[in-house]
């Protein structure tokens, strides 16, 4: 990318993020033609793979879509078998599932934050070079992540790709004896994590604004990660306002069975992910979306931790919409899943069962949950002996990807319209910065394959 007049920046590997994709932006004279998220990475053929397999097995399976998020895929996909065969999860079962959820939240977030985003507020090339400069943040950071790691480790049987999740519950529950030492350590993560909080809000966060429609599961008197229905909030440009407001607007739900009625994918040339559509219009799903939609009901102490770090009282209704600053969101949310499992921890006693009963019935049934990244859906149909015979599993990567690029169009837009002749290394910088505000999940969302045959 050296001509002036017309000419391509191409980042063939991008790095710091979860899956191989590239960039590629087009610049005609002063204007951004094309900004496109490629994803290149080989379909996953899970959906495929998942039919004409017995209905227990989709908790195994789609856990291993993702080596940082399983227990999202596996809590909608067993929210979704469940659905079909009436079976409901409650008490100290649905607890254990929440409390396994806010470790993988722990993890994931703590990892994006720590390792792979911050080096960019902080001119870093990566967590190691960072770590030379910056060894204390470093280290508190994988402090807090082993904190997550030890609940995914406990309830789910290993750290990476948890084992212990089934239908109805889990194959083995914990003692309260075997519970308890956590509360200890979810303290110490729980101030570390409130150090992050005063440590990001120190960056500097170039100015930013989000104008599409959040959507995010919304579950009233709590934040909503393991179950909800899914919510819409109106894009600022429908309500006259700037993409930078930070004024809440109107919300809309519908059913979670409704979800493919909603949310439409559609193939892109290029890419072997789905492109995702809300009502014929771009959304974004994650961090921003859910602080927005369900940010009054946050524990005390990160309601705290958010005012103190300038993102307002959530309490009042107060919206973030600028991506750079969902860094500054993932770590109050980090915040708010300490909180939350140790209330589970202390409220904890063992149930009586490790699992209820799922017997299989035919039907279509639907799941969804907040992943760190964002709303994960899944759906199933079941024939009566619980063969799987359609299988539909929508990331929030793949929903998010059409956001992302033209968030990446309008930050290259202004850089190039206040430094009309820009090195490229910094464009190409400010650009993966931009991608990397969303953490993508690129291998999640790498699961599709069109095959078209012409014959003349």
């Amino acid at each position: 990318m050296t001509h002036r007049g017309s000419r391509v920046l191409h980042v063939g590997a991008l790095s710091r993020v979860e899956g191989e994709g590239e960039l590629r932006l087009r610049v005609d004279g002063a204007r951004i033609t094309e900004a496109r998220l490629r994803i290149y990475e080989p379909p996953r053929f899970f959906e495929a793979f998942l039919r004409g397999r017995a209905h227990t097995e989709p908790p195994d399976i789609t856990a291993r879509v993702c080596g940082i998020c399983p227990v999202a895929y596996q809590m909608s996909s067993c929210q979704a078998i469940e659905d079909v065969c009436g079976v409901a999860v409650t008490g100290q079962l649905a607890a254990l599932r929440r409390l396994l959820y806010c470790g993988e939240w722990i993890e994931s977030q703590t990892l994006h934050i720590h390792l792979l985003h911050a080096p960019d507020f902080l001119g870093h090339s990566g967590a190691i070079e960072m770590a030379r400069h910056h060894r204390p943040h470093v280290e508190r950071g994988l402090r807090i992540k082993q904190a997550g790691n030890a609940i995914v480790e406990l309830l789910g049987g290993r750290a990476i790709h948890p084992i212990n999740v089934k239908l109805g519950g889990f194959h083995r529950v914990p003692t309260r004896t075997e519970l308890g030492p956590l509360a200890e350590r979810l303290r110490r993560a729980r101030e570390d994590a409130w150090h992050t909080v005063e440590w990001v809000a120190g960056f500097d966060f170039p100015d930013a604004g989000a104008d599409e429609e959040f959507l995010a599961l919304a579950q009233p008197g709590t934040y909503a990660m393991d179950s909800g229905i899914p919510t819409a909030m109106a894009a600022p440009s429908s309500a006259g306002l700037s993409p930078e407001s930070s004024r809440a607007l109107p919300t809309r739900a519908f059913p979670v069975r409704d979800f493919e009625r909603h949310v439409a994918e559609y193939q892109v040339p290029g890419s072997t992910a789905l492109y995702s559509s809300l009502d014929g219009k771009r959304h974004l799903t994650g961090p921003l979306a859910r602080y927005a939609i369900s940010g009054r009901w946050l524990s005390t102490v990160a309601r705290e931790a958010a005012h103190a770090a300038g993102l307002g009282d959530p309490r009042h209704g107060t919206v973030c919409r600028n991506p750079f600053r969902s860094i500054l969101v993932r770590a109050v949310e980090v915040v708010h899943a300490l909180e939350e499992a140790l209330r589970l921890v202390t409220d904890y006693s063992a149930p009586a069962v490790p699992s209820l009963p799922v017997p299989p019935r035919a039907g279509t049934g639907y799941g969804a949950t907040e992943a760190p990244r964002g709303l994960l859906y899944h759906r199933y149909v079941l024939d009566a002996q619980g063969t799987i015979t359609d299988a539909a599993l929508i990331p929030p990567t793949a929903q998010n990807q059409s956001a992302i690029e033209e968030h990446l169009r309008h930050v290259a837009q202004s850089f190039l319209d206040r430094h009309p002749d820009p090195d490229d290394e910094q464009l190409r910088l400010l650009c993966e910065r931009a991608i990397r505000n969303h953490d993508p999940c690129i291998s999640c969302s790498a699961h599709f394959l069109d095959l078209t045959v012409e014959r003349h």
